[in-house]
């Protein structure tokens, strides 16, 4: 378990720097197209005031969109009770507990950070699973708080928002006219031939890199919620009942389909092309061939 989670990080990591170079190459592609001009800075400029507003914002934004409730102790003992138990056992601060009106079987974690954080979860979800498997989902979405996940998916967005600014920009230039008009590197057909296509392709190769991130940290997410119950099997049963109940919410929010426990898109939209998600069935096999008597530094 410890190696997974450890493998699961250096992957995230390797993703994000990888993510970075992408970024930084697309910019240096587009100073050569326009001829030595550079809209990096602007791009990253509006790229992380957006993010800014997200990450002080979205997790009010995330619970709105999706119809939760506030609950107290008193209006669902029994999840609340787990809930406490859980960070109690990681160490985290109690999170604000959230109910969705939904059968639907699943479940979110949101905030920028273990002292602003927030749980929800479905009625249909409680009513579905058993304790040990209820304990399986809730720790496997605190274990998100405690992985920062938020952050990383905000930085992952970021970047994303970034290159498409400056593909737009260098699109909308073709259009209009423009382009370099010197004798350097950019006026050669083919650097200006590939850097088109690359242009064009880049908030493809983006998006792709970021639901790759995103799936990773629900690896890592399942390999800590195991840890912290140290009984994987019932986060596994959890899944198995999820895969067969469905976790395809009332409410149909892409924009925030990547924080769910499972999607909660329907099965033919077009979003499910691009999952947020690793398979269910992947998912299992990793928590049923999970080892607890390997440690490894994370």
């Amino acid at each position: 378990m410890y190696s997974q989670i450890a493998a699961n990080k250096r992957k995230s990591i390797f993703l994000l720097v990888g993510f970075v170079i992408f970024a930084g190459v697309i910019a240096y592609l587009a100073g050569l197209y326009l001829g030595g001009k550079s809209f990096a800075p602007f791009a990253i400029f509006f790229g992380l005031a957006y993010v800014l507003i997200t990450y002080f914002a979205g997790s009010k934004m995330a619970l709105a969109l999706n119809g939760a409730k506030e609950v107290a102790k008193k209006d669902q003992p029994r999840l609340y009770r787990m809930v406490e138990n859980l960070t109690i056992t990681v160490g985290l601060p109690m999170p604000k507990v959230y109910v969705i009106d939904d059968q639907a079987l699943n479940a979110f974690a949101t905030g920028r950070d273990p002292n602003h954080s927030s749980v929800a979860v479905t009625k249909g979800l409680i009513d579905a699973l058993d304790d040990t498997e209820l304990q399986g989902v809730l720790a496997h979405e605190l274990g998100h708080v405690q992985n920062y996940d938020i952050r990383v998916s905000l930085v992952a967005f970021a970047l994303a928002s970034i290159v498409g600014i400056i593909s737009d920009i260098i699109l909308r230039s073709m259009i209009w006219g423009g382009g370099s008009d010197d004798d350097g590197p950019g006026s050669n057909p083919i650097v200006m031939i590939i850097g088109i296509i690359a242009i064009i392709l880049a908030p493809i190769v983006a998006a792709l890199i970021q639901l790759a991130i995103s799936r990773q940290r629900e690896y890592l997410a399942d390999a800590t919620g195991a840890m912290t119950t140290r009984y994987p099997e019932g986060l596994a049963r959890a899944l198995e009942k999820i895969s067969k109940a469905g976790s395809t919410m009332k409410r149909q929010n892409s924009s925030t389909a990547h924080l769910f426990f499972a999607s909660p898109l329907k099965k033919k939209s077009f979003s499910r092309l691009f999952s947020t998600h690793p398979p269910i069935e992947d998912r299992i096999a990793r928590l049923r061939n999970t080892d607890f008597s390997s440690r490894a530094e994370v």
